[in-house]
């Protein structure tokens, strides 16, 4: 048999093509399995948004764990004797620079262009149209803050 005849190499490519026919249609039987589906349904979990109410517990338990947040004990967060050493604390320092002010100032009259100096800092008083603007200086740092008294 002679491997160069022309028929004979059609026959063995037919055979290669009816080969690779085959196994493509095998291939393509077993790849194309019929499609199935479902239809997907959304369902929430909080109870809030329509979620079982049995899911209630298991959330506030997780909510609770993931809180970084601490409860106090006292609702309103305050201790009244605290409360009261620290209003009596502000109104002994309130007398004493109400004292200390009458003492080296005497009578200070705001409508008065003033300037004084107390130690590391400056305070000029500057009255002007919309009230009186008091500026003090740190000398230390040059920080300035400026009061404005509005008149009425």
């Amino acid at each position: 048999m002679k491997t160069n005849d022309p028929k004979t190499m059609a026959a063995r490519c037919a055979g290669k093509a009816a080969q690779a026919m085959l196994v493509l249609a095998v291939t393509a039987l077993f790849a194309c399995a019929p499609a199935v589906g479902q239809d997907l349904i959304y369902q929430p979990k909080n109870p809030a948004f329509g979620g079982s109410p049995l899911n209630y517990q298991w959330m506030l338990s997780s909510a609770q764990l993931q809180s970084r947040f601490e409860e106090d004990t006292d609702p309103f967060g305050r201790d009244p004797l605290a409360d009261f050493e620290n209003n009596l604390q502000r109104q002994i320092l309130s007398q004493l620079s109400r004292e200390l002010i009458a003492n080296r100032f005497g009578d200070l009259d705001l409508t008065q262009e003033g300037r004084f100096d107390l130690g590391d800092f400056t305070v000029e008083i500057l009255p002007g149209l919309d009230g009186v603007n008091i500026r003090i200086i740190n000398l230390l740092t040059g920080d300035e803050s400026t009061v404005t008294i509005p008149s009425f």
